[in-house]
């Protein structure tokens, strides 16, 4: 996710009321690092989720994509630092609904990555623990939605 330059966000804050640039800001201030990020997420981007869902998904194929697999050493540090940005992803978004789908889509793509990561332990490790997770989110969700994503999971399962 690219995000916005200084004169665009200027342009989209002066469009907001003085109650909604209240809570834009309130919400700014409890990140620190990634507040130009969160900020065009706000502006541009929380309008469509589903644009949002896919731009990441996007940007996870092409990270899985450039794992260096010569090793399982670095196959982890990939690993982790794709799930760090899809955790930073998730936290602007505050969707139960869009945390599910992304970690399901990561733990798809760890699923079918090779070499099989069965062979490491951590990053199986990982794996599982995104899996409970993903679990515990399902039950806060509507009823459909439960069922069509513990159908998703149960593919993971197997």
């Amino acid at each position: 996710m690219k995000a916005a330059s200084l004169k665009e966000l200027k342009t989209e804050l002066d469009d907001k009321s003085h109650q909604e640039l209240i809570k834009l800001c309130l919400r700014l201030s409890r990140f620190k690092k990634e507040n130009k990020e969160l900020l065009s997420y706000l502006l541009f981007e929380s309008n469509n989720e589903e644009q949002y869902i896919a731009e990441i998904k996007s940007e996870m194929d092409s990270q899985f994509e450039i794992i260096n697999t010569s090793s399982q050493y670095f196959i982890k540090k990939s690993v982790q630092k794709i799930l760090r940005n899809i955790k930073k992803y998730i936290r602007y978004s505050d969707h139960v609904e869009t945390e599910i789908e992304l970690l399901l889509y990561f733990c798809n793509k760890l699923a079918d990555f090779t070499p099989s990561i069965k062979n490491n332990k951590i990053v199986a490790n990982m794996f599982y623990r995104e899996l409970n997770t993903i679990t515990k989110k399902i039950k806060v969700v509507h009823e459909d939605l439960q069922h069509d994503y513990t159908l998703e999971l149960k593919e993971l399962y197997l």
